[in-house]
């Protein structure tokens, strides 16, 4: 039993199927995408471990024939040098333009092998098989790829839209909570961003949910994707609404790059953070009322999702967390853009923030 959602792009839509079992099943969805029956798998050595038999299996079926690129797990994926190591190995596979690039695995793996497809041979087709749950709601739809710079985080990269997205929910099975805590941070995200009622809803199934209820994570899922293909639909290239999906992580990315984009801090860890952070700053503002934020405080401590930059480390520099705002993609003008709140589900975007408020900001929620 799956869901079968779309993103509206034109000639450049695509499906989105989310459901269980879906990777036993991939030959059968797969196969009618594909320019030529020939695929490369890029995937990391932890969830290749799990799940490349089984997409390879399937694969087989339908006489689809395959090779793979196995990356190291995590953000070091993401710097120049790996990502070129990674190309050449594809490369020595001898593709063609018809060779479609499948990534198996997190956001990391999606982001790589989204952009390897963007420049590979002047653009070959990918199919996104996200194996996490941040990935399955946000990262593998809407056709952003990229990798790190050391002065930010997806600094390079393209729009490169998927064939098809196909969100095994199954595969949920086998991340550490940790992990499906940091997917969790996105999926409340959309509630946050303009569906109060979603966040309520989460309000009363989180717990349920991340204790394995396939049921309720499916549907979760499926909302949480119908809300990104929505506004992906509307502004592909992310020159206005679309930047409402960054809730969060303008904070987020700044304390990513303090903490050097490692196992100390996960994106989502990161984002989760963020988004308390916004809050934080739009009632300092006067433009959220403080029980906003005291509900976002509760649903943290109920879910176990990090409020605080203090949760992570006891101190930060304040100054260098200041100066990774200016590096922000959404900046305009050389004005920073933030993304604020009026309350749960109205966020906006702004670039009239005080810079000395914002700072008392930080200060504070650090000491917290």
């Amino acid at each position: 039993m799956h869901e079968r959602l779309r993103v509206e792009l034109g000639d450049q839509g695509y499906a989105i199927i989310v459901g269980e079992r879906l990777l036993a099943q991939a030959g059968e969805h797969i196969a009618p995408l594909l320019p030529s029956k020939r695929v490369i798998i890029i995937s990391d050595e932890t969830v290749a471990r799990f799940y490349l038999h089984r997409l390879t299996n399937a694969l087989e079926e339908k006489g689809i024939s395959w090779r793979s690129v196995i990356v190291k797990p995590g953000e070091g994926t993401k710097s120049w040098e790996a990502f070129g190591a990674m190309l050449e190995s594809i490369l020595e596979q001898k593709p063609d333009r018809h060779t479609a690039l499948i990534a198996l695995g997190g956001g990391v793996v999606g982001d790589v092998t989204g952009f390897a497809a963007s420049v590979l041979l002047r653009g070959v087709p990918f199919i996104q098989m996200p194996t996490t749950l941040l990935a399955q709601v946000d990262s593998a739809v809407g056709g952003k790829t990229g990798i790190n710079s050391r002065y930010g985080k997806n600094l390079i990269g393209s729009f490169h839209q998927p064939r098809l997205v196909l969100a095994d929910v199954a595969a949920l099975g086998t991340l550490p909570k940790r992990e499906l805590l940091a997917g969790y941070a996105e999926m409340v995200k959309y509630g946050f961003i303009e569906d109060a009622p979603f966040f309520a809803w989460l309000e009363q199934h989180a717990t349920a949910l991340l204790a394995g209820d396939a049921t309720l994570m499916t549907q979760a899922i499926v909302k949480s994707c119908a809300a990104k293909a929505a506004i992906v639909a509307a502004d592909e290239k992310e020159t206005g609404r679309r930047a409402l999906l960054n809730f969060g992580h303008t904070f987020g990315h700044a304390l990513e790059a303090e903490t050097g984009y490692g196992e100390a801090l996960l994106h989502g860890e990161a984002v989760a953070i963020g988004m308390a952070l916004a809050f934080q700053l739009s009632v300092a503002m006067g433009l959220c009322p403080p029980e906003a934020l005291e509900r976002v405080r509760r649903h943290y401590a109920l879910t176990g999702l990090p409020f605080s930059p203090r949760q992570i480390r006891p101190e930060w520099d304040i100054p260098r967390l200041m100066e990774h705002f200016t590096r922000d993609k959404k900046n305009k003008d050389g004005k920073v853009t933030f993304i604020l709140t009026h309350g749960i589900g109205e966020a906006f975007i702004t670039q009239d923030v005080d810079k000395a408020l914002l700072e008392q900001t930080l200060v504070q929620a650090c000491a917290q």
